[in-house]
C-alpha cells in the first residue's frame, strides 16, 4: 500500500523504502522502456512527469509467499512530456490494472503489470499502435 501511496502522492524520494535498488520493472507502458535492474525508478519518474495528477487506488490486495497482487484503478491527466509518448493531450484517463510484485526482504524486487492499454490510448486521444 505504501508504494502506491508514494506514487500517488508523487513522493519519489520515498520509493527506496518500498523498492529494492535493483528492482526490475517488466511493465511496458510504452515500447522501449528498459527492464534492467534499477530502471524502474526512472520509469516511474518519467510517468509521473507525463501524468499529473496520477493516482492509483488499490481496490484489492492479495499476498502469498513472495508475491503480492494488487487490482487497482489508475486515474490521471496527460499533461506532461515523456520521451516515448505523444505530445501531451491534456485529456484524462481511468483504467483498471493488475500489478504483480515479487518481494524479498520487505522490498519489491520485480514488477509486472497489465492494463487496458488500448483503452488508455483511446481515452487520451493517441494514435492506435500499428502492427508490423
Amino acid at each position: 500500500m505504501g508504494f502506491f501511496e508514494a506514487v500517488s502522492d508523487r513522493r519519489l524520494g520515498d520509493l527506496p523504502q518500498f523498492m529494492a535498488h535493483d528492482v526490475v520493472d517488466h511493465n511496458k507502458i510504452i515500447h522501449g522502456e528498459v527492464d534492467e535492474p534499477g530502471a524502474a525508478f526512472e520509469g516511474l519518474r518519467q510517468q509521473l512527469a507525463a501524468f499529473d495528477p496520477l493516482t492509483i487506488r488499490v481496490d484489492e490486495l492479495i499476498g502469498e509467499g513472495d508475491r503480492v497482487v494488487a487490482r487497482v484503478t489508475q486515474r490521471g491527466v496527460h499533461g506532461g512530456a515523456h520521451p516515448r509518448m505523444p505530445e501531451p493531450t491534456g485529456r484524462s484517463f481511468e483504467n483498471e490494472a493488475i500489478w504483480i510484485f515479487t518481494v524479498a526482504a520487505g522490498k519489491i524486487t520485480e514488477i509486472r503489470a497489465v492494463s487496458d492499454r488500448l483503452g488508455l490510448f483511446f481515452q487520451l486521444g493517441w494514435q492506435w499502435p500499428q502492427a508490423d
